[in-house]
């Protein structure tokens, strides 16, 4: 088939994007330019971000990481901190250590921070925020759902009790699992709107206005304030990429994530661009034990479906070049990534017909969900190259805000989706165990359900090497049809410079800072 009939310039985005909600934003009119120092002569530094969604709440119970980390990380310390690989890294946890069988994360904290309330942290105040999120209904109480019972040891060391390990748990620390607001603000009524915690900034209600703009100013007594050189921070939600270019090439914001679509036209305006892939797309073969379409069943056809996909070009034409083609769902810093497994079904169509006939598969047909969105000119490719084995696809159109509720719904087969890759655990808990939402038919396997028991109860030093099996099992039995691994793409004005993050849409806080 001719490639060039696919080309298009317009955005790509990831998983995390296809779930944002619509929000208000400022106008470029409305936007003061931002008052980015350069850091000589004791001038004031303030570091202004273009946020792709609204905040929805500052109560801890209810954040949210992806777009959202961008609202409560001024304000909020986690346990730990996550570097720019995702790796956890001391914080308000000095020091943890697993006990033998994995089931007691012991923590040792700091004894030198208070909270802008007055309150002192200490392992009551852990205490009381883990339960306080454990008993909240937010979308990342998973993080913490895992811990029994939380022992006070001393007011410097505190005992998580797992019923079971939990292999990314120290990660959920890092990220909303692990913030820390005041004890006295969790029973204050008006946590959604006035956030109170440890962190380096504190919010500054009275200049701010929901949906258009979020300041916060400089904790002076933050503990380590060399890591956050900002004295003030400001957030401006903006529902669109062009007016978030805009504001770029102006100076009124200092980053923002973009998509591919703006990415060449930013460089030429003198805006750095900065890429990390975080999500990956592809077919999500929910049918595995053929409920609905019986070819599904045998392993074979599947892996003849990943061998009919000419990867490639998809991120060439339709990535407009920022991405990666890949065969496995996993993250580059994932646990279970394996190198070998980006490309282990190369395009081959002939080989994949051999498959179908060695599966005494004739053709069939499967029905698939389609909506408007960045993503359209992707579905008739995938039409055509899967109708080359004799599978024809026949689309279903929803509404685009119906889109992830029908992928969720089992009712279809096979589904394309850009979904977001985290670290290991998250992913099968999210992916891959019987009662995995986006396990839409609750697929299971005796073999598949055996290593990922291994590699939740493997020792940490053989951890990796068990995750990586349960990868390749899921890549040898083809369970997805993954296509590529599309860029986030960060869009980052003179004066400041920024790490982005592994497997989170955009950079935490402390990756920030003015450009040498």
């Amino acid at each position: 088939m001719s490639w060039t009939r696919w080309r298009r310039a317009a955005a790509l985005v990831a998983a995390a994007a296809m779930a944002a909600t619509t929000v208000a934003c400022t106008s470029e009119g409305q936007a003061e330019p931002a008052a980015t120092g350069s850091g000589g002569g004791g001038e004031p530094l303030t570091l202004t971000i273009g946020a792709r969604v609204d905040n929805n709440s500052f109560d801890t119970a209810d954040l949210e990481i992806g777009n959202r980390i961008q609202y409560w990380q001024p304000v909020y310390d986690t346990l730990v901190r996550l570097d720019a690989d995702s790796k956890p890294q001391p914080n308000l946890a000095t020091e943890w250590e697993y006990s033998e069988d994995g089931t007691v994360l012991t923590l040792q904290l700091r004894d030198d921070v208070t909270f802008t309330d007055g309150a002192p942290f200490d392992a009551e105040a852990v205490k009381a925020n883990i339960e306080h999120i454990k008993a909240g209904s937010g979308q990342n109480q998973f993080m913490v759902a895992g811990i029994d019972e939380v022992v006070v040891v001393s007011p410097t060391e505190v005992e998580l009790r797992l019923s079971e390990p939990v292999p990314s748990l120290v990660t959920y620390l890092g990220w909303v699992g692990g913030a820390m607001a005041s004890p006295k603000a969790l029973s204050s009524g008006d946590l959604a709107t006035n956030p109170v915690g440890s962190g380096p900034y504190v919010y500054d209600a009275a200049n701010s206005q929901a949906g258009t703009e979020y300041r916060y100013e400089r904790n002076e007594d933050y503990w380590n304030a060399e890591a956050f050189p900002y004295d003030t921070y400001v957030v401006r939600p903006l529902n669109d990429v062009t007016p978030t270019l805009n504001a770029l090439k102006t100076g009124q914001i200092d980053a923002a994530l973009l998509t591919p679509a703006v990415a060449d036209e930013a460089k030429a305006s003198g805006i750095t661009v900065e890429t990390r892939a975080v999500a990956w797309a592809g077919l999500l073969i929910g049918d595995r034990e053929g409920k609905k379409v019986k070819e599904l069943a045998d392993p074979r056809v599947r892996q003849a479906i990943n061998l009919a996909l000419d990867r490639g070009p998809m991120v060439e034409f339709i990535l407009n070049g920022y991405g990666e083609p890949t065969t496995q769902v996993f993250n580059t810093s994932s646990e279970a990534y394996v190198e070998s497994l980006d490309a282990a079904y190369p395009y081959d169509p002939a080989k994949a017909k051999q498959l179908m006939d060695q599966a005494n598969v004739d053709g069939f047909t499967i029905t698939m969900p389609q909506w408007d969105s960045p993503w359209n000119d992707l579905f008739p490719v995938l039409a055509d190259q899967l109708a080359e084995i004799g599978v024809t696809v026949e689309y279903k159109q929803v509404p685009p805000d119906q889109a992830i509720s029908s992928v969720l719904s089992g009712d279809y087969p096979v589904a394309f989706f850009p979904l977001a890759s985290a670290s290991a655990w998250q992913d099968l808990q999210t992916w891959v165990t019987p009662k995995a939402p986006w396990n839409m038919q609750g697929a299971s396997d005796p073999e598949l359900s055996k290593l990922i028991t291994a590699a939740q109860n493997a020792p940490q030093g053989e951890q990796e090497a068990a995750f990586q099996a349960v990868n390749q099992w899921l890549v040898d039995e083809a369970w997805f049809a993954p296509l590529f691994r599309p860029d986030q793409v960060f869009g980052v004005g003179k004066g400041t410079q920024v790490q982005m993050q592994a497997q989170n849409a955009v950079p935490s806080l402390w990756l920030y800072g003015p450009a040498e």
